[in-house]
Parts: structure tokens; C-alpha cells; sequence
């Protein structure tokens, strides 16, 4: 089994998602968090056939029920996939779902003739990876100075860029701290439970906008609420999000995305295929968190940067430490890795401007260790290990802090807007309208770098943010 902390977690994305029974995967890894009973395929012929294969082969095999695969989606949309159960939903105990198994491998060997995969699980997409955030807030006194601290110059309206960032909405108050002033986007729907303790991750999206609006000051910032679900949302369901968000606002310069998920594949998610080959015709560029696993697995969609006709449209960012010397114990690592920037103790816009809100942490000793950032790395695979995965009393009473308006955080989800500020920064300071063209002059132009986990690797530092001494390990 999980760690209990992770369980925690897991337990509330699945209460964010009432009529959704998940599981993790694969098997019993926990990698990554998916929907039971169902597989998700193409839609059209790809999705008849699956479902004929998927039948024949229950019908083939002792303790499968071939009377429960039926298309479960609607038979077309814009993300160009659609659903197929395979098993009842609401049965079986095993963490892993064998069920759905057993379906992928029933369509293994068409799979391998065509050269074209045809289904996969329905993976959920979070900000917070394998339903671990990199790390929790902490307070930072309302006079404490941000870090990044803003850049100099302000904000020049012929120099603007437009800032698109895919999360969980803004804080009802976010426009009391001067630089938010311009940022606009949809505000969370519930910020406090019923006894007025704020909500998983409610702030995420706020911490964003600070980092971006420090760094590069000449940006329209619009924050978007698509993943208000304890920060979730369901591969099947997110592509036509990610539609629906540049309808309503138009393709932006640059899409800053803290969320993904593993897969166990190299070839990228199915549910986002038909928005990565339309954002590939765009002038936008992805900016994508590189995941808070500590692995070296690809993650999705930060990893469609190495993905041969992506490589332009997409920029992965993995996080460095403190001291802005290595990666961060949490940030996933690997090739695919585009560039790592600060993630680490930064410190950026919260909630609580208009009057303090409190906030309750899981471990009587977890408020302790917090505030003095001496802590464990908090996500590994295939389970968690450190604070978020606490072996402790947790019978123990909560701790309660209260927030008044900034916060510290760590995570690849800061690591991400901090990079696309960088990139937002030189298009302004160059006068560059093409932001794939600045993303590479930046990255060509670089010359700072870092170690992660022994491999030299680029490092984009703002100039505003001042390095810290490392957690003693």
C-alpha cells in the first residue's frame, strides 16, 4: 500500500471526483492515478475495433465479463477520443485495476502491426503529481520582500506579452497586492471548507501569477480555473479544456501549464493528442512543469519537448534548489528536461491581503519542520517519502496557520513561471513577437547551468532572485 499520506491525498481527488472510482497504476507502482473500469481510445473506427477486441478477449478468458465493454463517451469531440468501459467501476479492491489490464493487452498485437497506439488508460492530470505536491505552503509575513523580487522597468504596454496560465483560479483577493493589479482570470469557487480553512492547493494559481508578473512585468496575465478539482482533472476531459480556454481567450504567446501526469510510455497522452498537433500549428509556446515524482520517467505534456516535431512548441522546466546550484530533491530529471529554473523556497503572492486565513496541516509536527525548510525530499517513486508520507502520530491535533497575503512554496509548479517570465522578459527586452524564437535565443544564449543528479544541464536564473543555503539533508 501507499504511504498513509498519500492515501490522504488520493482520498481527496477522489472526493473531488465523486462519480469518477479511481485507481493507481500501473498495477500496483502508483505512479500515476487513473480511472477504473475504463479505457480511452480514438474515437471513430479506432474506438469500434477496440471495443470488438476488447470483447473477444474477455470472452477468451477465464474471469473477465466481456457484457461489460460498451462505449461509455460521446462518439466525437475535439480532443478526438472517447471512453470505453471494460468493467464494472464500482467492483473490484486490487489498487492497480488488472481489468483494464487485460484490455490494453487485448489490442497489444494490432497496436504493434500498425505502428499506432490505439488506446490507453484515462490518466487523471494534476497539479499535484502522483497527488503530491512538491511541497505545502508557509507563511511569509505580508512585509516579507518576494523572491523573485519584481524586475525593474514595469510594466510597458507596447511591449506587452500575453500570459495564458492553465490552473486552479485566483484568490477572491488578489488584486490588493499591487502586482496583480493588471492579472484577470476565474476565481476559485470555494476557497474555504465549512469551518473556513482554505482548500487543497486554493492559492496555486495566485503564486503562479506573482512569479510571472516579478519577473516579467510587461505581461497580460490571465489565470484559468480548468483544474479546480483538488487541482485534477481527467485525460479525457482535458484536451477539450485546453480548447475550450483558447477560445475563450485567443492562442497567447505563452501557455504556462504547472500539471501533467505520467504514463509509462514515450509516445505522450492520447487524450491531448489533438490539442498538441493544433498548439504545434500555433505560434504559442507550452511552458510545462517537469513533475514532483523525483524520477526520471517522461511526464506529460512537459515531455512532448523532446518529441520529434514538438521540440519548438514546448519548454519542459525542472526545479533547482535553494541554492540554485542542483535540482531539487522532488523535481523530475532526465533528458527531456528542456531547463531547470529556481523552484525552491521562493516566495510569491498567496491569499489573505483583506484579513488572515488559516490554513490546518495534516501532522502536529509538520508546522515545526516547515518554517525551518530542513525538510525530506516529499515525492520519490513509486511512493513518497519524508514529510508528506509521515509515519507519525496522526491522531495528533492539526496545526493551524494563518496566512496574510504571501507565502513561501516549493515545487516544478513555480519552476514553470519563473522559466516562461524569463522567456516572456526577452521578448519584451529584444522586441521579439515570435516566443519559440525567443525560447530558443534564450536558451542558445544561456550560460549558467546546474548539476541534477550528476549531469550538467541548464539553468535559468531571473536576476531578481536572490539563492538561499540548501536544506541540510
Amino acid at each position: 500500500m501507499p504511504p498513509q499520506r498519500f492515501r490522504e491525498q488520493f482520498d481527496q481527488i477522489q472526493r473531488s471526483m465523486p462519480g469518477v472510482p479511481l485507481a493507481l497504476g500501473p498495477d500496483d507502482a502508483a505512479e500515476f492515478v487513473f480511472e477504473r473500469g475504463v479505457v480511452l481510445v480514438r474515437d471513430g473506427e479506432d474506438a469500434a475495433f477496440v471495443e470488438d477486441a476488447v470483447r473477444a478477449h474477455f470472452t477468451a478468458t477465464d474471469g473477465l465479463d466481456p457484457d461489460h465493454v460498451r462505449r461509455a463517451g460521446p462518439g466525437t469531440n475535439r480532443s478526438g477520443v472517447t471512453r470505453v468501459q471494460v468493467a464494472d467501476p464500482g467492483r473490484g479492491t486490487h489498487p492497480g485495476d488488472p481489468v483494464v489490464g487485460h484490455a490494453l493487452r487485448a489490442v497489444r498485437q494490432a497496436e504493434d502491426r500498425t505502428g499506432r497506439r490505439l488506446v490507453s488508460r484515462n490518466h487523471v492530470v494534476s497539479i499535484a503529481v502522483n497527488s503530491c505536491p512538491g511541497d505545502e505552503p508557509v507563511p511569509a509575513e505580508h512585509a516579507a520582500p518576494l523572491n523573485p523580487a519584481p524586475a525593474d522597468g514595469g510594466h510597458d504596454p507596447d511591449r506587452t506579452v500575453g500570459v495564458l496560465v492553465i490552473d486552479n483560479g485566483l484568490s477572491h483577493d488578489y488584486r490588493a497586492h499591487p502586482l496583480l493589479a493588471r492579472t484577470r482570470g476565474d476565481l476559485h469557487p470555494q476557497e474555504t471548507d465549512e469551518s473556513g480553512v482554505l482548500r487543497q492547493y486554493m492559492g496555486h494559481g495566485t503564486f503562479i501569477a506573482g512569479l510571472l508578473a516579478a519577473v516579467a512585468p510587461s505581461t497580460d496575465i490571465t489565470v484559468l480555473g480548468t483544474l479546480n478539482d483538488a487541482g485534477a482533472i481527467l485525460e479525457s476531459e482535458f484536451g477539450d479544456r485546453l480548447f475550450d480556454a483558447v477560445d475563450r481567450h485567443g492562442w497567447p504567446d505563452i501557455l504556462s501549464l504547472s500539471a501533467g501526469t505520467s504514463n509509462g510510455r514515450t509516445d505522450g497522452l492520447l487524450g491531448l493528442d489533438a490539442f498538441m498537433r493544433r498548439l504545434r500549428e500555433q505560434r504559442t509556446l507550452l511552458v510545462a512543469a517537469a513533475g514532483n515524482n523525483s524520477s526520471a520517467s517522461p511526464f506529460w505534456p512537459a515531455a512532448y519537448a523532446t518529441v520529434p516535431g514538438f521540440e519548438d512548441a514546448v519548454l519542459s522546466v525542472g526545479a533547482l534548489r535553494a541554492d540554485g546550484e542542483f535540482g531539487a530533491c522532488f523535481t523530475n530529471h532526465g533528458p527531456w528536461v528542456r531547463a531547470y529554473a529556481p523552484g525552491e523556497r521562493l516566495t510569491s503572492t498567496f491569499t489573505g491581503f483583506t484579513g488572515p486565513v488559516p490554513y490546518v496541516y495534516h501532522h502536529s509536527t509538520y508546522d515545526a519542520c516547515r518554517y525551518g525548510f530542513t525538510y525530506a525530499c516529499t515525492c520519490t517513486t513509486p511512493s513518497h517519502s519524508g514529510l508528506l508520507s509521515d509515519d507519525g502520530d496522526t491522531s495528533a491535533k492539526p496545526d493551524q496557520v494563518m496566512f496574510e497575503g504571501l507565502a513561501h512554496w516549493s515545487g516544478t509548479s513555480f519552476a514553470t513561471p519563473v522559466a516562461a517570465g524569463l522567456v516572456a522578459a526577452y521578448m519584451s527586452a529584444h522586441q521579439e513577437s515570435d516566443p519559440r524564437a525567443a525560447r530558443s535565443r534564450l536558451l542558445a544564449g544561456n550560460r549558467e547551468f546546474a548539476e541534477v543528479r550528476g549531469a550538467h544541464v541548464p539553468a535559468l536564473r531571473p536576476p531578481t532572485w536572490r539563492p538561499a543555503a540548501a536544506p541540510a539533508s
